[in-house]
């Protein structure tokens, strides 16, 4: 009988649990039940927040910069570094945590700070960046990013226009000749799971304002304002796939930094190293806090279970609330999952007994999958 190899490929528990931290419930309650179990932990990302921490748990190098928040005040921003490679989380530098609770500047925030943490990047000598886009306060278009990195918006007056977003609505001119030239030696790969356009009723701002503190009235004010801004920079752009990412800095990145768009579970999972662990591996292990409709478009676990069911290695998985029927759970090449809400109903008992119950899951996997 073939010696059983786990895999434990998951995201965090948003709010309860990071990746890593997952990882280690689930490998002590599968040798609880079976002592001495091989087992390979491979935190995942998609893109998101919490891609900074699944590279460096991978082997990458944590490097900090001071840069500027998305409310224009310092904050410390971390990425990663392995050789020539950068993984760059854009939330690490314009994020809602950088948000005070209950502060949002829906029409101000920047993303002048993604760019300082790219270009921190770019002086450590990366060659291939990662940019990982999602959990953002802003929706600038970039605007800010491509400011940090050297471009100049102007006003009719000439002067430079104010951060944010509903500001770009008095965008006259936008000069790109001074971007770091270091930027055309780099493949800079755009890592997302949205693919919303710029603008409209599936823009950043139609979809994502809300989350970011924005009335109905700030809407209409930041579609119409980037809408300008993409007229500017480039007719027929603002419905690139990938262009409202993060509150449209995947414009940016795609129209003015040549950018390439690939799904972010996808490029993070070549980034980790997950073919040759996968190909070690007799059964995988992956979740996230939630699987619902969301994880089936781009998230983690999905990725995971795809890569897995190619090498025709069987999935289960982990996960806080479970809001998938079994069909779509096995559309989606997981055999089985285990919910914490399953162990304790209430949500809030839950999260904060994460852990614990994270380790009863497990030991139910091994029981059912491994044992004997």
């Amino acid at each position: 009988m073939e010696t059983a190899r786990v895999l434990v490929a998951a995201d965090k528990f948003k709010g309860s649990l990071t990746a890593v931290q997952v990882a280690e419930r689930v490998t002590a309650g599968l040798r609880r039940v079976v002592p001495g179990l091989a087992v390979e932990t491979l935190p995942v990302a998609d893109g998101g927040d919490g891609t900074v921490a699944a590279a460096v748990a991978a082997g990458f190098e944590r490097r900090e910069a001071r840069v500027t928040g998305p409310l224009g005040d310092p904050v410390t921003a971390a990425y990663a570094l392995r050789g020539d490679t950068a993984v760059v989380e854009m939330a690490e530098a314009s994020g809602l945590q950088h948000l005070p609770d209950g502060v949002f500047a829906p029409l101000t925030a920047t993303t002048y700070g993604s760019g300082e943490l790219l270009k921190a990047a770019l002086e450590a000598g990366a060659t291939t960046i990662v940019f990982g886009v999602g959990g953002s306060a802003t929706t600038d278009g970039g605007a800010g990013m491509l400011a940090a990195l050297g471009a100049r918006f102007l006003d009719a007056d000439g002067k430079p226009v104010a951060p944010g977003g509903g500001p770009l609505a008095t965008l006259a001119e936008a000069d790109l000749s001074g971007l770091d030239p270091r930027l055309k030696d780099v493949d800079l790969i755009l890592a997302s799971d949205v693919d919303n356009p710029l603008t409209g009723p599936k823009g950043a701002p139609e979809v994502y304002g809300r989350q970011k503190g924005a009335s109905e009235e700030d809407i209409a004010v930041l579609d119409a304002a980037l809408t300008h801004y993409a007229s500017i920079l480039g007719p027929d752009t603002a419905a690139l796939p990938g262009a409202g990412a993060a509150g449209g800095i995947g414009y940016g990145a795609l129209v003015a930094l040549g950018a390439r768009f690939r799904p972010g579970i996808e490029v993070m999972l070549d980034v980790l190293g997950f073919a040759p662990a996968l190909a070690r591996a007799t059964l995988v292990i992956t979740g996230e806090g939630s699987l619902d409709e969301q994880t089936l478009h781009g998230k983690a676990p999905a990725g995971v279970a795809a890569a897995a069911r190619a090498a025709g290695i069987e999935v289960v998985a982990v996960c806080g609330r479970l809001a998938l029927p079994p069909e779509a759970l096995e559309k989606a090449g997981i055999r089985r999952a285990y919910a914490l809400a399953e162990l304790e109903p209430d949500p809030a008992v839950s999260m904060a007994q994460a852990g614990p119950l994270l380790e009863r899951a497990a030991e139910s996997i091994a029981r059912d999958f491994l044992a004997g």
